[in-house]
Formats: structure tokens, C-alpha cells, sequence
């Protein structure tokens, strides 16, 4: 009896590795990919999302739905494009979190080795310090000085007893500015700006909305730029936290230049023409989650040298 030929068993396509390796991302992971596709195409297709991370077209559609709540995105027929933003605008804590996680953590997880044990820091508000005050935790006898509620939260939560333990030994002493809260969570204005005024810090971790070489440090709010100019002013060391996406982005206000800067951390999405624009103008850039990464002393804020982390 003979046997009927198969026949070629056609491949279908399927997820794309470089965005998902399973269908069991979390939302906020998988929107910020979807965010960070939406950004470096300039839009995308809603049948493209579905394709590429393996997911249902009503799961992509919710994803987009909250997006487009978070005013990062717009919703166009079929899928979506990015949302073009205003010198003014300023996202809220919320959205912001959701962008960039592992690049903020890289960048946290660098930046807190140049913390050193027994020093006096200041952190300003963001989504990347607030990720940079969860590895803090781990140095001890800090004094932080923060005018972020957010970042405040991460130290007070760490030194609640738990489990009849009292707090951990060596937990940092943090003092919280006061002030008008702005929507990232930030305090700032006349209250803030005197209580930083009467203090000194050895480091100052600097979040930053944007960062150029032509307009330094800039924030879209115009309070919050004199607040973080009084960060500046008390600080001996000034060291920038900011993924590559804030390279390039101008805010209302310019509150320090680039020259100001002794390290800027960033991540490994920051292009090598920028790297070397950047050692240009500051003595240090710390490229955190680059494959050559090697972990930085602590108080190497004193002098990094403008190469990969």
C-alpha cells in the first residue's frame, strides 16, 4: 500500500525574541515595550503588537488604552503613534515608571556604588532615583536629603520593624524637604529652597527630564528648576541618573550645564556618537549594563572616566 506524500508543514511566525520571550510579561512590562516601539518606529500596528508579543488583539488594545491614558501615546486608527511632547509638559509619576524599567535599574544598580558608607546625599525626584534609593538601602549610615515623597517612602518603609525586629542597623537617616508637591511627586519652591539653602552634600544623585549640551539640565516645571538649582549650588559632587531617552530632551527651564556635571550615568541604549559628545564636556560617563560593565568602586564619583561602566 503506498503512502501518500506529506506535505510541507508551513511555519508560522511567531513572537519576536527581541520583545518578548514568553506570554507571561507583566503589563507594566509589556506596555513599556510596546512604548519603547511605539517611540523608535514612530508608530505601530496593532496587529504587529499581537504578532510580536504573543498576546490576544484585546490584550494589546487595553495595553494601548492605558497608555494613551498616561499621555505618552495616541491612539490612531489601528494602532498607535507617540505623543509629541511640550517644553511645559511634565508626566506623572505614574507613566514615567513605566518607561525604561530595566534601563533605570541598570543605571540605579551603578550609580549606588558611588555612595559612601557614612556620607551625606542628596536625591532629587524621578522614576531612576526613586530606583536608585531601593539599592541605597544597602549602604550604610547614609544622611539623605530628598525632596521626593516617593523616594522618602523607600527609606521610611525600609526602617518599619517587621517581624518584632527593630529597624536594620546602619539605616539611613533621612530628612524630607517640604514644599509644593508637582505631578512627579517632587516638593519644590520657597519652603524646599530654604531647607536645602542651610545644607551641604558630599554627592548629589540628580534626576534630570532632559539633558543637551546645549541647554545642560533642564525640567519643564519652573519651580522645580530653582529647587534643583539649590541641589546644585550645596553639593560637592554632582552625579546625573537619566536613561538615553532623556539625551536630546529640552525642558522650559535650564537649571545647570552639562560642564557642571562630574558623572553622568546612563544606559547602554545611549548611542556611541553621543558617548563621545557627552566626554566632550563632563570628566565622567558611566554606562551602566553595557557587557564590559565592571562595578565602580564606592566614592568613585570623585573621577570616572569617560568609558563604559
Amino acid at each position: 500500500m503506498s503512502r501518500r506524500p506529506l506535505r510541507p508543514v508551513r511555519q508560522r511566525e511567531g513572537p519576536d525574541p527581541a520583545l518578548s520571550e514568553n506570554q507571561n510579561l507583566l503589563a507594566e512590562q509589556r506596555r513599556a515595550l510596546i512604548l519603547d516601539e511605539v517611540r523608535r518606529r514612530g508608530g505601530v500596528r496593532v496587529n504587529e503588537l499581537t504578532r510580536k508579543l504573543n498576546v490576544s488583539d484585546m490584550t494589546i488594545r487595553r495595553d494601548l488604552d492605558a497608555l494613551a491614558r498616561q499621555g505618552v501615546i495616541e491612539k490612531v486608527h489601528g494602532g498607535a503613534v507617540p505623543v509629541v511632547e511640550a517644553s511645559t509638559h511634565e508626566p506623572g509619576f505614574e507613566a514615567k515608571s513605566a518607561l525604561e524599567l530595566s534601563a533605570k535599574e541598570d543605571i540605579a544598580r551603578a550609580a549606588a556604588a558611588l555612595a559612601l558608607p557614612g556620607s551625606a546625599i542628596a536625591l532629587s525626584g524621578g522614576t531612576t532615583t526613586f530606583a536608585l534609593a531601593r539599592h541605597l538601602l544597602d549602604v550604610p549610615d547614609l544622611t539623605v536629603v530628598t525632596n521626593s515623597v516617593r523616594v522618602a517612602d523607600v527609606f521610611h518603609d525600609a526602617q518599619r520593624p517587621t517581624g518584632g525586629r527593630g529597624a536594620r542597623p546602619g539605616a539611613a537617616t533621612v530628612v524630607l524637604t517640604g514644599g509644593v508637591r508637582t505631578p512627579s511627586d517632587s516638593l519644590v519652591g520657597p519652603v524646599a529652597d530654604r531647607a536645602i539653602d542651610s545644607l551641604h552634600f558630599d554627592v548629589l544623585f540628580l534626576g534630570v527630564h532632559g539633558i543637551s549640551a546645549e541647554a545642560g539640565l533642564s525640567t519643564p516645571n519652573l519651580a522645580e528648576a530653582e529647587t534643583n538649582r539649590r541641589f546644585v549650588r550645596a553639593a560637592r559632587r554632582i552625579v546625573v541618573v537619566a536613561d538615553h531617552t532623556k539625551w536630546g530632551t529640552v525642558g522650559l527651564s535650564s537649571f545647570a550645564a552639562l560642564e557642571e556635571v562630574d558623572t553622568f550615568v546612563t544606559d547602554a541604549g545611549l548611542a556611541p556618537e553621543t558617548r563621545a559628545e557627552i566626554g566632550e564636556h563632563l570628566p565622567g560617563l558611566l554606562v551602566a549594563g553595557s557587557p564590559a560593565e565592571t562595578a565602580a568602586p564606592p566614592g568613585a564619583a570623585d573621577a570616572v572616566p569617560a568609558t563604559e561602566g
